[in-house]
């Protein structure tokens, strides 16, 4: 066999422009305030569940806190991502996913070279291609 096809990632980034700061500050933002509100709400559940079953605090409050663990740390990182992208100077390039692509590779190829291609796209248009 002298040749194969193979399916290799390719890494799509994008370029920081005050459009794409606006919509991922927004994005982060409404996760934020999504989680608060999940937090709140569960919260209140688990006044409800003290109050009406004081017997089994331990457990109400073993389980209403395995349910607000992965929601707070949810809420942590939006307010990270936000402060992030506040402080992010324009133009820096932000890794935004991932795709994939079919090439031949024949006996003498680079490999490295098929497998490190990137896109760069500027406010949804592809701007360069990297390889």
């Amino acid at each position: 066999m002298n040749s194969i096809k193979l399916t290799v990632p390719i890494t799509i980034k994008a370029k920081l422009t005050e459009k794409l700061r606006a919509r991922l500050i927004d994005e982060a933002v409404k996760v934020a305030e999504q989680m608060e509100l999940e937090l709140k709400q569960l919260e209140i559940n688990m006044q409800r569940e003290l109050e009406q079953n004081p017997q089994y605090e331990g457990q109400i409050k073993n389980f209403f806190g395995n349910e607000m663990a992965p929601r707070q740390g949810r809420l942590d990182e939006a307010r990270r991502r936000k402060e992030t992208f506040e402080k992010l100077a324009l133009g820096a390039e932000i890794v935004q996913g991932t795709a994939e692509r079919q090439v031949d590779l024949k006996v003498g190829d680079n490999l490295r070279e098929a497998w490190g291609v990137e896109i760069l796209v500027e406010d949804d248009k592809i701007i360069a291609i990297r390889g």
